[in-house]
């Protein structure tokens, strides 16, 4: 970048102050500073913009070598199970090859009786039953039925008597 000392700067101010004037001096450097920070908005994007499409490209190729490892490792697990399989296959039926040559009666497992359908007795009254007492308590959930008049009667201030 040009390097700017404050000999230069000081030759560049002077020559401005004689060519402009004393009165344009300050508006027209109030002009060039807000030029300059949008130049320099301008150029602090561009290096943002870039920075960016790097690290994209990067995050690109970092995930064509996971997808590329990922698919590896499902082939190298598929090919176990398959090898696996077969191998337990080629056991087993050299395990019961000589099982059905023996004129045994194959096996048979007995059927159980189903038992038939009951409806589930479904009470409300159990379910709400089962509840702790705490948790109704904190709820609001009345425990014990009460008729109107005895509701009244527990809310009545003290010393307060009915007529009759």
């Amino acid at each position: 970048m040009i390097d700017f000392g404050f000999d230069k700067i000081a030759l560049i101010g002077a020559v401005a102050l004689i060519v402009i004037g004393p009165e344009k001096l300050p508006k027209v450097a109030r002009t060039i500073g807000h030029l300059f920070g949008k130049a320099q908005r301008y150029v602090a994007d561009v290096k943002a913009e870039v920075n960016r499409s790097i690290e994209l490209d990067e995050l690109k190729k970092m995930r064509s070598q996971f997808e590329t490892a990922a698919r590896d490792v499902e082939n190298t697990v598929r090919t176990e199970v398959n090898q696996a399989a077969s191998a337990f296959e080629n056991e087993w039926s050299s395990a019961t090859a000589g099982l059905g040559d023996s004129g045994a009666v194959p096996y048979t497992p007995l059927e159980a009786p189903s038992p038939e359908y009951r409806h589930p007795r479904k009470n409300w009254r159990l379910k709400r039953g089962a509840t702790p007492q705490w948790y109704k308590q904190r709820q609001g959930i009345r425990t014990k039925a009460q008729s109107g008049a005895a509701r009244v009667a527990r809310f009545r201030p003290p010393g307060v008597k009915l007529p009759r």
